[in-house]
């Protein structure tokens, strides 16, 4: 089966086309700018000629396309959002229309003018597309990671509702992060919104990005040999770390990379590994939370890292080892995407492990 595995992150899209009667290293890969940026160098360039803009599509990925829709509504421009577009920014319409977004009707949208902009994680007509050109099959098979911090019930913190959630995974260990189109729970809209936008077009498998990108990292030899160990993902926006061991999932914690410096991420990996850091302190530093099942003997373990901001630690007393599984940095997340499609499809799981074992 031909599986378009699709990693998207608030910088990059990353794209590889698994298929199985290929060498791992001539499958087709992409690393396209993500969704987000995309839509948000469009609304920038609307403000730029001073054109009224109108949202509209489906839940996605936000950061920089928000920060530029607030400053065309700063800039006192007229930006109108349907309220499933809008949800991609606060799933709060009212802190949404706190921003300068008039929130209408799909009907009032139709007949709004100026620019339209259609949101979603994935852009299938464009990928079919490109595909189409280099004369690829599409796929049969599509498996996506985004980052859903879900939709938290009112008055709930947004950050206690997501670790609230990765907790309550972490038993399963990292595959399951994975879910089939039909198993995403009602909260994670983002997860449900691609989902839906594949639909059609074969099974969809949907994942967090952060543990996609632990799982893949672990496809590199290096890693696996430095279990049990720690093995963070720092992304543009968030990082996340695993303690694994034998058993699995140790503990966790994930926190907002903006929010760290160098001393505080080793000091918290210090104590994560220790088995004394706790919820309230990671919470209370502006992060998500952390849970601890059990410590490892001795002094710290190996410590390996993924993921855009991975220079963070540059330098480090830790001394980590940077993850290339397959020798390709940037598709870490795609690999943990297959290996979640192998550990969810017994059909599929020979196939895609000879691959990935080379």
């Amino acid at each position: 089966m031909r599986i378009l595995a699709i990693d998207i992150g608030a910088g990059t899209q990353d794209l590889l086309l698994f298929d199985p009667e290929r060498e791992l290293e001539n499958c087709p890969a992409l690393v396209l700018p993500s969704p987000t940026v995309i839509v948000a160098e469009r609304i920038r360039q609307a403000t730029a000629r001073r054109e009224p803009v109108v949202l509209t599509g489906v839940t996605m990925g936000g950061g920089p396309s928000a920060w530029a829709a607030r400053d065309h509504a700063r800039a006192g421009l007229p930006i109108a959002a349907t309220p499933a577009a809008a949800q991609t920014f606060d799933d709060d319409l009212e802190v949404v229309r706190a921003l300068g977004v008039t929130i209408v009707s799909e009907d009032e949208a139709a007949h709004l003018p100026g620019v339209h902009l259609r949101l979603s994680d994935i852009d299938r007509e464009a990928i079919l597309g490109t595909l189409a050109r280099f004369g690829l099959e599409p796929p049969e098979g599509w498996a996506v990671a985004v980052f859903d911090h879900g939709a938290a019930p009112p008055g709930f913190s947004d950050r206690r509702f997501r670790f609230d959630y990765l907790a309550s995974r972490a038993p399963g260990g990292l595959t399951a992060f994975g879910f089939w189109a039909a198993e995403v729970p009602p909260a994670l809209t983002r997860l449900r919104a691609v989902s839906a936008e594949l639909s059609g077009l074969g099974p969809v498998l949907v994942m967090d990005t952060g543990p996609a990108a632990v799982l893949g990292a672990l496809d590199d030899p290096q890693v696996r040999a430095r279990l049990p160990g720690l093995v963070v993902n720092i992304g543009n926006f968030h990082t996340i770390a695993f303690l694994l061991d034998e058993g699995g999932i140790a503990g966790l914690f994930e926190h907002h990379t903006g929010e760290l410096r160098a001393e505080d991420l080793e000091r918290f990996l210090h104590r994560l590994a220790a088995g004394v850091l706790t919820n309230e302190e990671i919470f209370a530093s502006q992060g998500h939370g952390a849970i601890v099942y059990r410590a490892v003997d001795g002094a710290l373990p190996p410590v390996a890292l993924t993921g855009p901001r991975r220079a963070l630690l540059r330098g480090s007393s830790l001394r980590p080892y940077v993850a290339a599984p397959h020798g390709a940095m940037m598709l870490t997340g795609c690999f943990g995407l297959l290996r979640a499609w192998a550990a969810k499809d017994p059909v599929q799981r020979p196939a895609i492990e000879q691959r990935l074992a080379g």
